[in-house]
């Protein structure tokens, strides 16, 4: 985690950044990725998506590689276009595998701590202060030790009620 922030700080850089070098070589000023505070999220925002996307593809190969073979093959006897066999088969096979990834994911992002901190710690303007990184302010560096296990419990709440959400659309669309 910290080595993958670290390389995006490099991307990101303002002046020898290599999203700036290209920027330049089409004639757009350099941005300062980081600094700006509405700039900031959506670079943490890239990032992340980034980070978190082989991870999915990885889950998804899987999941598409225990569909069994006859299901297309019967599929294709009755005369089914790959659009036909998509929709009916590959599809509904997949859904428990994309309740899985969407809720690892969403997860994750709600617990994203390290990159936002090593990358701009928080700022500019507090615009990259993510729940847990606030959570981490609280309890460490104002000691508030209540306010801060209260911050967590909310969290914890909130993941629980969008996982529990998820289950059920997942039960719904699976009937």
């Amino acid at each position: 985690l910290v080595a993958v922030a670290i390389v995006w700080r490099f991307i990101y850089h303002p002046k020898f950044g290599i999203l700036n070098y290209f920027l330049g070589l089409v004639g757009i000023n350099p941005i300062d990725w980081l600094g700006d505070p509405n700039w900031a999220m959506p670079a943490i925002v890239i990032m992340s998506v980034w980070k978190s996307f082989g991870y999915s593809m990885i889950i998804f190969i899987a999941g598409l590689q225990n569909i069994p073979e006859d299901l297309y093959e019967a599929a294709s006897l009755e005369g089914a276009n790959e659009w036909q066999k998509f929709k009916s088969i590959t599809l509904p096979l997949l859904t428990p595998t994309t309740l899985f990834i969407s809720i690892i994911t969403i997860v994750g992002y709600f617990q994203l701590f390290a990159e936002p901190y090593i990358m701009t710690q928080g700022g500019p303007l507090n615009s990259t202060l993510s729940i847990v990184q606030y959570m981490y302010q609280e309890g460490f560096r104002w000691w508030n030790m209540g306010y801060s296990a209260s911050i967590a419990f909310v969290l914890f709440f909130i993941i629980l009620i969008i996982t529990v959400i998820q289950f059920k659309v997942q039960k719904i669309t699976s009937k």
